[in-house]
């Protein structure tokens, strides 16, 4: 490494200590103050983003507060594909736990700490810097560059990449997203979350008999979901057999009383997909499934809603070729050849690139595991080392690609 990839490292650690400096939890979900601070500090390193607002009813809808998507372009030479790198700048909540400010951007043991350091402020940071690379020394270049940042992940994303291209904000025939760790990814799990409402009717443990019991209902339901989650974890995806469908009732909530019959019990389930499953044909066997699992009586009634569906990463023509020039660049800098993964049980924004037919894989600067990196969980960390070369392998992807790779042409 020379003295000038050193300063430049050194201004790229001060920009990912800047944006996790400002907290950005979703929910709330109030992404203006983040939006502008990355602003800021992409102008201040001679870039010029576009600022583009998502109106607030559809704000409102998604659960909320403000959303507010930036979009940098930077076109070289003649010609050429269009390559986007799309990252989240929101992050969930801090929760407790932390040896350490989780928005203090503190750095110790060769690492930097702090919420969204892996999810996704990291990548931001390296997408940005492998940009400016490209900037400094954009002979045989042609093509574009844009950089998505967006801020609603946490929420689904369809306020952000799935916004962009619906409003016709953005056209790109390739795009690198976020990654959930050091290896290439170009499928992922989709997801399905539904609450179940028992309404039954209350009445005093002294006589019992004159209500209707929604937990016993609910029990009923449990253990049809709970033979569903058996049943379907015996498939695999033909993409990646590590892939598979997962089902798990994540809250239960119900009864103001011990000395009194239940009235209302409220389930929460997140339902996994996998590439071959589509949410609304899973959905609606759900449901079925659920309406099925209990007796019909006078006073009982069952209502299910969906809180989010979140349709898997499926690989599209072309991703396969772009997974490989990205791998050839990681080879070529860890030590140890990390194994590509196909398949994640996680899911991302870069679905709605594919769903639009662009082909899509997602790299960025976590490590070889999420654990390693306490991704969503209290003292969430990236190596520097990482981060470093995972700028490094984006820049090589980004020049090989606005170089005419043969391999993108066949």
């Amino acid at each position: 490494m020379t003295a000038a990839d050193d300063a430049r490292f050194s201004r790229q650690l001060e920009f990912l200590r800047h944006l996790i400096r400002v907290p950005s939890e979703n929910p709330p979900g109030d992404m203006t103050a983040f939006a502008e601070a990355a602003a800021t500090a992409l102008q201040e390193l001679g870039l010029d983003p576009e600022w583009h607002p998502v109106p607030e009813p559809f704000v409102r809808q998604a659960g909320m507060r403000s959303v507010v998507n930036l979009i940098v372009r930077r076109r070289f030479g003649d010609g050429g594909p269009v390559v986007a790198l799309n990252a989240h700048g929101d992050v969930i909540p801090a929760g407790e736990g932390w040896s350490v400010d989780p928005f203090g951007a503190e750095e110790a043991g060769g690492a930097v700490y702090g919420r969204g350091t892996v999810f996704c402020k990291s990548d931001i940071s390296a997408y940005v810097f492998a940009l400016l690379a490209l900037i400094e020394a954009p002979e045989a270049l042609n093509g574009t560059v844009e950089l998505h940042i967006t801020c609603d992940e946490e929420a689904g994303g369809t306020l952000g990449p799935r916004w962009l291209l619906g409003q016709d904000l953005t056209k790109p025939d390739l795009v690198i997203a976020s990654g959930f760790s050091r290896s290439v990814t170009t499928a992922h799990n989709g997801c399905l979350q539904v609450e179940v409402v028992v309404r039954g009717r209350a009445a005093h443990a002294a006589a019992p008999h004159g209500g209707v019991d929604a937990l016993e209902a609910a029990t009923g339901i449990l253990r049809a979901l709970y033979d569903e989650r058996d049943r379907i974890a015996q498939r695999r995806s033909t993409i990646d057999a590590d892939m598979m469908p997962l089902l798990t009732v994540g809250t239960i909530q119900g009864g103001v009383n011990t000395n009194v019959v239940p009235d209302r019990v409220v389930l929460r389930i997140d339902r996994r997909l996998i590439p071959e499953e589509t949410g609304e044909a899973v959905e609606a066997e759900l449901f079925a499934l659920i309406e099925t699992a209990i007796t019909p009586r006078e006073g009982l009634e069952i209502e299910c809603r969906r809180l989010l569906l979140a349709e898997p990463l499926r690989p599209v023509a072309g991703a396969d070729r772009l997974a490989d020039i990205v791998q050839a660049e990681i080879w070529a800098r860890f030590p140890q050849p990390q194994p590509r993964i196909t398949g994640s049980p996680l899911f991302s924004d870069a679905r709605h690139y594919a769903d639009a037919g662009i082909p899509t894989v997602l790299y960025g600067s976590g490590p070889d595991s999420l654990e390693a990196a306490n991704a969503y969980a209290a003292d969430e960390h990236v190596q520097l080392s990482d981060l470093r070369a995972a700028t490094d392998v984006v820049t090589a992807t980004l020049r090989q690609l606005l170089s005419g790779n043969p391999a993108m042409q066949s």
